[in-house]
């Protein structure tokens, strides 16, 4: 049972050949899931998006109301955290499953946050994509740059018509994507800031220092750059950024290479950095070790000195140095203590590498329920008995006795010197409390705000001796060195000629790489920084020079014009992510990853990656070639599942000219409906698409 629908300009993304299947108790089950409602005609203004179809959403900037499936809703407060009058609250059931995921705290905070994306090419549009869907407060967008054929290979919703217009009327890029992006959430503001704002003129009130963003009073929470800007108006706009309290992430990709940067300025604080559920552990037992032994090894507690060992009923605490827990239901004389937090450490004991323990066998885990100084002296025997038959043998005269740590994951150990430890017992005398412990108490684990420091974009563009790789491998090679250099001098290029690196222009690489080459000499002697130095496991090996990767730099600076739909789809969640992060939600990336695949370029030969055609694949043929471009057109593609990962495939599939050539087509099947929840996160899918098939709509 199949069918070839006439996609709406909606789904204007979905440029391919595709058949659609369903089975026949769908097809009989209802005409809805047959035919498709008239073409809905989406009229683009800087103000609102209208609908001429029947229950479709009109959406209004200056307005509280909101019109879906003939239903009004009013919003209360401001941008629809609030709403009367009617018994369904359609923004709550939108972000259920993200609730589930961040919690309601956090989705709260979530509505606080308006974003400054600069650029709307690829990434700009994928990360407006992913934060209106997230339900942010606001999206503004800003890219003066006009529609081109060429930004129809990353940008979704530039159409040929947004091209004809660019031309003639000078559309933009973020003015051909607004109506769509709008129409993603009704929930979440967005617009696009004036044609004449310069980019040196973000800096003012008036845009970036805006108390008043969108009508929410309230300021710019994050900035998120897509493009690279000139150097001084981008660091510049880092700079004014990180003195306001604003989170500044820089996401670009240039040809096969992609890199993040993530500012959160000067004084950052995480509330939740792992955003795993809190530890409650049940105390088995509590015991006071007088004089610390040899073997039993716990951060920051020396040789000889009291430690006080908790053994959990659980066989693993998972819990770090340095977590901090409440005591509760702590019994008799120890009742004091209930309410008071510590600070907690795991406990590790030495034992011979010959003895081989198996931590996961019956035995060790039975000798673990003996009471700590049975399970310390246990293994103070074995390790006498090993150590005495390895001095006994000659050929290990002179050799280090080889020992392993074992973290006994039952047990923590309390740290009663700090500030929280001597708030507990009030004099340090009184450790012997613990003696008293007979039954009962929990430790519930309790995660205080942790404070971090970000350094500037200025500074770590110099400062980061061994950038992060995405690829574990390609980072303890040193290869993201190459990568930081490259984008350096490429803002000097830049600065120095007026305009970027050309596509597939020799001379601007071979300018390109002497700029690496000069920046990497002169930063050799100033300590801590990046230069072309020889680098092990990710390690600087003592200043000792190597050259320049010149292929990959050179490779940088030919392709610095083009961008992949690929890199765009993951930067676009990735910086989405790092915003998100604004909320005090989750860990942001240590401010530089970058990464490269060289794999991609396999056919550089002149006639194959050019002249180009003047396409929207034009991006695509001058990195991986016309052979390739005419392999992909042919293929046919199966696609199983159109939910929130298969919407994002077939995006990716279209953009790139997947199954378009005349032996090719593309195949999508999905038994499921349409929800509410769905739409928080398939972006191919509206208000009035819910109920229906997935494959269908």
């Amino acid at each position: 049972w199949s069918k070839t629908p006439t996609l709406p300009k909606s789904r204007r993304t979905i440029s391919t050949s595709i058949i659609i299947w369903m089975t026949k108790r769908e097809r009989s089950s209802s005409n809805t899931t047959t035919t498709r409602p008239p073409n809905p005609k989406r009229v683009k203004t800087n103000n609102k998006t209208d609908d001429d179809t029947n229950g479709t959403k009109i959406i209004n900037k200056n307005s509280k109301t909101m019109q879906s499936n003939n239903e009004k809703v009013t919003w209360g407060g401001w941008m629809g955290a609030h709403k009367t009058g009617n018994d369904i609250d359609q923004e709550s059931e939108r972000i259920d499953r993200q609730k589930a995921a961040f919690g309601g705290d956090t989705i709260a905070r979530l509505k606080d946050l308006n974003v400054l994306i600069v650029g709307c090419a690829g990434v700009g549009v994928e990360t407006a994509k992913n934060l209106i869907l997230s339900n942010v407060g606001g999206v503004v967008l800003y890219d003066n740059e006009v529609c081109k054929e060429v930004h129809r290979g990353s940008n979704f919703y530039v159409t040929p018509e947004d091209v004809a217009k660019g031309e003639e009327e000078g559309v933009t890029l973020a003015e051909a994507s607004l109506g769509e992006l709008r129409s993603l959430n009704p929930f979440c503001r967005v617009d696009i800031l004036d044609k004449s704002t310069s980019t040196e003129s973000l800096l003012g009130e008036e845009v970036v220092l805006s108390k008043d963003v969108l009508g929410t009073h309230r300021p710019y929470a994050a900035i998120v750059v897509t493009k690279l800007l000139p150097k001084k108006a981008l660091l510049a706009l880092n700079e004014t950024a990180r003195s306001n309290g604003i989170a500044f992430i820089m996401a670009i990709t240039n040809g096969v290479t992609s890199s993040i940067f993530s500012d959160f300025g000067p004084h950052h604080e995480i509330t939740d950095a792992t955003g795993e559920p809190t530890q409650t552990l049940a105390v088995a037992n509590v015991e006071v070790i007088a004089e610390k032994p040899k073997l039993l090894q716990v951060e920051g507690v020396k040789d000889g000195e009291k430690v006080v060992i908790l053994t959990v009923a659980q066989s693993d605490h998972g819990l770090e140095d340095g977590d901090v827990v409440v005591l509760e239901d702590m019994r008799d004389e120890m009742e004091v203590l209930n309410g008071k937090s510590v600070t907690v450490k795991r406990v590790a004991i030495a034992s011979p590498t010959a003895a081989k323990v198996d931590t996961r066998g019956v035995a060790f885990k039975t000798a673990l329920a003996l009471p700590t100084s049975s399970v310390i002296s246990n293994f103070e025997r074995q390790f006498d008995f090993y150590k005495i038959a390895f001095d006994g043998e000659e050929e290990n005269s002179g050799k280090k006795f080889p020992v392993r740590t074992i973290t006994i994951f039952n047990r923590l150990a309390l740290v009663l010197n700090d500030d929280k430890g001597k708030k507990l017992l009030d004099d340090s005398s009184k450790v012997d409390i613990f003696d008293k412990y007979q039954s009962g108490g929990l430790l519930n684990q309790v995660r205080p705000p942790i404070a971090k420091q970000y350094l500037s974009l200025t500074e770590t563009l110099e400062k980061t001796p061994v950038p992060q790789m995405l690829r574990g491998e390609d980072w303890e090679l040193g290869k993201g060195v190459d990568v930081h250099l490259s984008i350096a001098a490429v803002l000097e290029f830049h600065e120095s000629s007026g305009h970027w690196p050309r596509l597939h222009n020799s001379d601007d690489a071979a300018q390109v790489l002497k700029l690496a080459d000069d920046i990497s000499n002169a930063r050799k002697e100033v300590e801590g920084s990046c230069w072309s130095q020889n680098i092990q496991y990710g390690f600087p090996m003592g200043g000792e020079p190597r050259d320049l990767d010149e292929k990959r730099i050179k490779r940088y600076a030919r392709l610095f014009a083009t961008e992949l739909t690929g890199f765009c789809a993951f930067l676009g969640g990735a910086a989405a992510q790092e915003v998100i992060k604004a909320s005090g939600k989750f860990t942001p990336i240590d401010q530089w990853v970058h990464h490269d695949e060289c794999a991609l370029v396999v056919d550089e030969c002149p006639s194959n990656v050019g002249p180009l055609f003047g396409s929207r694949y034009d991006h695509q043929i001058a990195i991986m070639g016309k052979d390739f471009q005419a392999r992909l057109a042919n293929q046919r593609i199966f696609l199983v599942g159109c939910g929130a990962l298969g919407c994002e495939y077939l995006k990716g599939l279209a953009l790139m000219g997947a199954g378009t050539g005349k032996d090719g087509k593309i195949w999508v099947t999905d038994m499921d409906r349409i929800e509410v929840s769905n739409l928080s996160r398939q972006f191919l899918f509206r208000q009035n698409d819910v109920g229906h098939p997935k494959s269908v709509r």
